[in-house]
């Protein structure tokens, strides 16, 4: 259902990793450090600056109280004019002075707090842990291999989650999508088994794409996978069912292309569906008029049997004259490739 991209936003060698392909992780689990060596440096030169701007916090709010000391002495002596104006002046402008700076010097804690914040984060990168309970499906890195985050952060694994159930991603043509729906059952082949999945459509997707003038829309079709057959990225050949009948009478589809020379006919019975039949062998083809229903490109529903049952034949093709006088040969059916064998 969801594959997360587990990568880095730092710099700096492998130094270990601790799963492989097909591991299964539990969230919080460690998957890889990086070499924390150079973010370990940052981080005591950080801590370091954040002491030394404190103590300067410190140091300026020791003076500040000794320049408001001098200047409450300052104004007494004034106020009995034992000290000039002058005097008076440059111990207030000395207290303002100091003041001013301390503001300033605690403005580079919060700098240097802040520089301290960003090295321990950078530090805590190194250390690469699951997002997410699932497995392992990708490992793009080695150790000792040295991984750059540049503009976005390198993946180092890929990591899908619960596989007791899976999605696939169709690709339906427009001019097919108006059929589809949520909650419609689906039926799904993929090249590794010799069997039929089933899911149901989960949702319809808006964001179509064009590829060679032939627009699609995504559906996303959820469907078990208990036994976890299934894997990420296999190729699934979709058959969502749009309409279903039961206990109806159906005729193969190459039954209604079928036609004889026989041009009156074909203008008696241009209207609606025919079917032929030969009721006994060397008796001629007899037209069957028929209603059709719904069809899966296989067989097609009928709906007005015109006096047909279930097993009797219909005609489907011609036996050609020659060496393969036993084939049955559909007009409409495109050619065949040399040395293919015909159908059974």
């Amino acid at each position: 259902l969801r594959l997360v991209q587990v990568g880095t936003q730092v710099n700096g060698p492998v130094k270990k990793l601790y799963v492989d392909f097909n591991d299964k992780v539990r969230q919080g689990d460690l998957v890889a450090q990086i070499d924390p060596t150079v973010y370990e440096a940052r981080l005591a030169q950080d801590q370091a600056n954040m002491a030394q701007a404190s103590a300067s916090v410190e140091q300026t709010r020791a003076k500040l109280r000794q320049a408001q000391r001098d200047l409450e002495r300052a104004v007494a002596l004034a106020s009995r004019e034992m000290i000039s104006q002058a005097e008076l002046d440059a111990a207030r402008a000395a207290a303002e002075t100091l003041e001013a700076q301390l503001k300033l010097a605690e403005a580079s804690v919060e700098q240097a707090r802040a520089a301290l914040r960003l090295s321990q984060a950078n530090l805590d990168y190194t250390t690469i842990r699951s997002p997410v309970d699932g497995v392992v499906v990708s490992r793009n890195v080695s150790e000792g291999q040295t991984v750059v985050a540049s503009m976005s952060a390198q993946v180092l694994f890929l990591i899908a989650t619960d596989l007791s159930e899976i999605q696939v991603e169709a690709n339906v043509p427009e001019a097919d999508i108006g059929k589809i729906r949520p909650g419609q059952p689906v039926a799904f082949t993929v090249d590794a088994y010799d069997e039929t999945f089933t899911g149901a459509v989960s949702e319809v997707r808006l964001s179509a794409s064009s590829v060679q003038n032939v627009v699609t829309y995504p559906v996303i079709i959820r469907a078990p996978n208990p036994d976890t057959k299934l894997f990420p990225g296999m190729t699934a050949n979709v058959v969502c069912e749009v309409a279903k009948r039961t206990g109806v009478l159906k005729v193969p589809n190459p039954a209604l292309r079928f036609r004889p020379e026989n041009a009156n006919a074909e203008k008696e019975f241009r209207h609606g569906s025919t079917l032929w039949i030969q009721e006994r062998k060397g008796a001629p083809l007899k037209p069957v008029r028929i209603s059709s229903g719904i069809s899966d490109g296989s067989f097609t529903e009928i709906t007005d049997a015109g006096g047909l049952r279930e097993g009797d034949s219909v005609v489907v093709g011609k036996a050609v004259a020659g060496p393969s006088s036993s084939e049955v040969v559909n007009p409409f059916a495109p050619p065949r490739p040399p040395g293919m064998r015909p159908p059974r």
